[in-house]
């Protein structure tokens, strides 16, 4: 195949973008990809600072006021350590521990764009290993669930959670005694 820039030399890479859920297929060879700045595999074109800052989605230093003029816009700055925001978004790290509090509104949404959606990483439970933990997830998931039925005085329905809930912790105690 053809590179789709040049039409000269063959296509070497194969790039696959998804922006806005819209998917685009490009057909590229080195040379072409280099004068484009997309990642080469195996080359020192792309830092993990750069991914770092395409996720923060740095703003720019500027912004409309409502009559109209243009002024700065007031940067983010930790006021332990000094660093701004714009500078963490360069270096790709924190100066201290502070600026995690300095700068957590910004952070929010960059962690849920990480983490499919949730602020905090969650983790995995190896399958061997955690299978008696995900029933005990499951039984103070139930447990809350009860809790909200008997406050909202509908005891039927606790009632069934309840017994839910004593045949997981019976099926926990079963797999102990084994």
């Amino acid at each position: 195949m053809l590179c789709q820039e040049c039409q000269q030399k063959q296509a070497t890479l194969h790039f696959t973008k998804i922006i806005n859920g819209e998917k685009t297929e490009f057909h590229i060879c080195e040379t072409c990809a280099k004068e484009k700045g997309e990642y080469i595999p195996g080359s020192n074109s792309f830092s993990i600072h750069q991914l770092l800052s395409g996720l923060l989605d740095v703003e720019q230093s500027i912004s409309p006021s409502s009559e109209g003029i243009i002024q700065p816009k007031k940067q983010l700055t930790c006021k332990n350590c000094g660093m701004t925001y714009q500078q963490f978004a360069e270096i790709g790290r924190f100066g201290c521990s502070k600026c995690y509090e300095e700068f957590n509104v910004k952070l929010d949404p960059i962690f849920k764009r990480i983490h499919s959606g949730n602020a905090t990483h969650a983790g995995k439970i190896p399958k061997r290993k955690g299978k008696d933990l995900h029933i005990h997830k499951e039984i103070d998931h139930l447990k809350q669930e009860m809790q909200h039925y008997i406050s909202k005085e509908e005891f039927e329905q606790a009632a069934e959670i309840r017994d839910k809930i004593r045949s997981l912790e019976k099926s926990l105690n079963s797999k102990e005694e084994e």
